[in-house]
């Protein structure tokens, strides 16, 4: 096998590990009663404003029940609230509360400052191709 795509698996499952790891302490830091897997929902609609459930879990890659039940445990936490969609008037769209966005920025705030410190010895240029390559990555990674 290529020793190249070996190399960027070995990295990959380092980085994946870290990053679950991470996405918990993230989300008990946002509330100490979130689930890890909660996280990455609160980021998407903080940079939304608001979606409806089913874009919502096809975003994340999951099915409508798993999204439904970490839905009500958000609202159920005060995070999220649902709210009649203005385009159809039978459908609901998922936003932050305005404690949700509070809590979820001031974390995501502290994690992006972290990452400052982590790569202060990196020129922006590299740091910007890092984005560039993952952004591709996800990209290629979609459906």
């Amino acid at each position: 096998m290529d020793h190249a795509f070996l190399e960027l698996e070995r990295e990959l499952t380092v980085f994946l590990r870290r990053a679950r790891a991470k996405s918990g302490e993230m989300a008990r830091a946002v509330h100490p009663d979130l689930e890890s897997a909660a996280y990455g929902l609160l980021a998407r609609l903080d940079e939304t404003g608001g979606l409806r459930a089913t874009d919502l879990a096809a975003y994340i890659g999951v099915g409508k029940a798993t999204m439904s039940r970490q839905l009500r445990a958000l609202e159920h936490l005060g995070l999220v609230a649902r709210e009649p969609d203005p385009a159809d008037g039978r459908a609901w769209l998922v936003q932050l509360t305005d404690e949700g966005r509070s809590r979820f920025r001031r974390v995501r705030d502290a994690r992006r400052e972290r990452y400052v410190r982590q790569m202060t010895g990196w020129d922006r240029q590299e740091v910007a191709e890092l984005a560039r390559l993952l952004h591709q990555l996800n990209q290629t990674s979609e459906g």
